[in-house]
């Protein structure tokens, strides 16, 4: 009972720093677009729209993270945790529309340069630097355990760099005047948008299509279970991801002569649980008479 009232206490405060980071967010969106328009800065509009984004995927982090906790049902007899790598797709593919977007305007302001206010850019982006960085802070212990918040925790830590990007663009200009530097920080904004969310969506997919655990060789579960004593072959072999944490195996196993179905087993999933820590599991056992016709080692 005291694990499971520290592990609620534990969600309670991480809801929080959630919470906050979302309303910090937003105040600073509101900040950076009056900034941006006052100054005529596309990189300074640029990172209130990725900000925007920022408390747009912390809204949507939440609420994954608070459905995440619903016990299974009879409607989602695995329970909701899936809704986290969901929430994170679409925070990556949000991204990826930014990113693009804000490509798109910085060609166009490159080929048609605006006068630029460097000192309101300067002025604006440092706050948001500050404020991205602390928004970050509330974010990253969590993000180290959950891809939906490390999503979030991303559009962050993007958006923190930007804020730099378009400081040392501000100064620039004050400096030399150059205004297509405005556009070109924006670009180098943009690129590493595309850059993180494109590395990090590869491993959301994997979840959500059943895929094997990145660290897990399912040939090497297979040879491991089919030297267990009592064990003749494998076959219809899933070794897949329930969840972020979460490793699985489903497999049918045909029985030596003579050998017990039980003890076989708990072989297995002591042998699959201390190796590659896979807790669930899944076992059919059947004997040489009445094993499957014709089937395929690894799937259906």
């Amino acid at each position: 009972m005291a694990h499971g009232l520290h592990s609620h206490a534990d969600a309670r405060r991480g809801d929080t720093r959630v919470a906050w980071a979302i309303a910090i967010n937003m105040g600073l969106t509101v900040a950076q677009v009056a900034g941006g328009v006052l100054a005529g800065s596309l990189a300074l509009i640029a990172d209130a729209l990725h900000n925007f984004s920022d408390a747009v995927a912390l809204i949507i982090a939440y609420l994954a993270r608070r459905i995440a906790r619903q016990p299974a049902d009879g409607r989602m007899t695995f329970g909701y945790g899936r809704i986290e790598p969901v929430a994170a797709l679409v925070n990556y593919t949000t991204l990826v529309v930014i990113g693009l977007y804000l490509i798109y305007e910085a060609v166009l302001r490159l080929a048609n340069p605006a006068p630029v206010a460097g000192w309101i850019i300067v002025l604006v982006a440092g706050v948001a630097l500050a404020v991205d960085l602390g928004t970050a802070a509330l974010t990253w212990r969590l993000s180290r355990s959950s891809t939906n918040i490390r999503a979030a925790f991303l559009h962050n830590l993007a958006d923190a760099l930007g804020s730099v990007a378009v400081i040392l663009a501000g100064t620039i200009v004050l400096l030399w005047g150059w205004t297509w530097v405005d556009p070109a920080a924006t670009l180098l904004i943009a690129g590493y948008i595309l850059w993180q969310s494109l590395r990090e969506m590869p491993g959301v997919v994997r979840i959500l299509m059943l895929g094997s655990p990145p660290d897990i060789d399912t040939r090497q579960v297979i040879d491991a279970v089919s030297r267990v004593p009592g064990v003749a072959s494998l076959h219809h072999v899933h070794v897949w991801m329930m969840g972020e944490h979460e490793p699985a195996l489903d497999a049918h196993v045909v029985l030596d002569d003579g050998a017990a179905a039980d003890e076989v087993r708990r072989a297995i999933r002591r042998i699959v649980a201390d190796r590659y820590d896979i807790r669930h599991t899944t076992l059919e056992t059947e004997n040489g008479g009445d094993a499957c016709a014709e089937p395929t080692e690894i799937g259906h």
